[in-house]
């Protein structure tokens, strides 16, 4: 009797003549503009500039991706320098192998430099970011299931995947637990987490980010006990099992002693945005902040030119003008003074 399965590609990459179109890079691209959108979205709702999370992106991606590339390499040299090994497939990218904390840890650097440069503080930033990075995770999942790899134990229940043979790195055939799905939904319900908790509680000063941290490795410790791909173990325990644990305690202290210190949310996230035309309206219901925003003029200016105005004193009397000359008065007036200008003849 055959089982339900899902069934995995047949190949993972696609050929547009000479150009290569890879599923797995093709993932890792999907993810990136994703959370640059939500994330500039998050920002600008923060009071925050347009551009401003790509341009430091620019700055974090690159970071970020060799940082996972080196976590993979170092936690698994013997995958390229063992005996019988090529050690130049530690470059090939586009095969697979990226370390999320890695990733994390030297993104985190690429985007500090893009902060400064910005003059904008990482936290602020990093909490913007931090539903969209739980998304790019959840899209960049799928391109495990590309390159068939990654699954989790043996099984036969109905959304098991199906695995083909592959003798020239020992990989059976069989339907496994698909551990890329489950953290890819583990992934979209973390995006979902932070995204309430930081509309309920006004998570500030880096405690978004923390959260997706806390939420994202919860996940990862049980999805990791399913996998069957080799990785070195200590006391038992998968290696990223245990960095899993660690991130996961640093994350909820940071949580706590941050809240503890810096109570609420930063009230300025770019100090450049606040004379910005694309700057959010200051004040929260104020009506004429938000239409003067719309408009593209500065609330700061409106405020200016309030102040230049002259300020009426209670109970000071009002200045009578000088009544206009009317009738043969007004013509004899135009008259006598026409008279007194030289060279004019009557």
């Amino acid at each position: 009797m055959d089982i339900a399965y899902i069934p995995s590609p047949s190949t993972g990459v696609i050929h547009l003549g000479p150009v290569p179109l890879r599923g797995y890079a093709f993932c890792i691209i999907i993810g990136v503009f994703a959370a640059v959108w939500l994330g500039n979205r998050r920002w600008i709702a923060r009071g925050g500039r347009t551009g401003t999370v790509a341009d430091i992106a620019v700055w974090a991606v690159p970071f970020g991706l060799v940082g996972g590339r080196l976590y993979h390499v170092i936690t698994d040299y013997e995958l390229y320098f063992g005996e019988g090994r090529d050690w130049v497939n530690a470059f090939k990218i586009w095969e697979g192998g990226l370390g999320i904390w890695g990733a994390v840890a030297l993104g985190a650097v690429g985007a500090w430099i893009g902060c400064r440069r910005r003059g904008i503080p990482l936290p602020a930033w990093a909490d913007a970011l931090a539903p969209g990075l739980a998304v790019a995770q959840a899209i960049g999942r799928w391109g495990n299931w590309f390159n068939q790899e990654l699954y989790g134990k043996p099984t036969d229940l109905p959304w098991a995947l199906k695995i083909d043979a592959d003798p020239g790195i020992g990989r059976i055939a069989g339907t496994y637990h698909p551990t890329f799905l489950y953290e890819s939904l583990w992934c979209l319900g973390v995006a979902a987490l932070v995204i309430w908790a930081d509309r309920r509680f006004t998570l500030g000063h880096g405690r978004a980010f923390a959260l997706y941290v806390a939420a994202y490795t919860a996940g990862r410790f049980w999805t990791e006990y399913l996998r069957v791909d080799d990785a070195h173990h200590l006391l038992g325990l998968r290696l990223n099992g245990w960095t899993s644990i660690v991130l996961f305690l640093a994350a909820v202290a940071y949580m706590i002693i941050s809240a503890k210190r810096r109570p609420g949310r930063e009230t300025v996230v770019e100090p450049a945005a606040e004379d910005g035309a694309d700057a959010a309206p200051f004040v929260k219901g104020d009506k004429a902040a938000k239409a003067e925003s719309a408009a593209g003029k500065p609330a700061a200016k409106r405020v200016k030119e309030l102040s230049r105005k002259p300020v009426k004193k209670p109970g000071a009397k009002p200045v009578d003008a000088p009544a206009a000359p009317s009738g043969d008065a007004a013509t004899g007036a135009a008259g006598d003074a026409s008279a007194d200008k030289p060279g004019k003849k009557l």
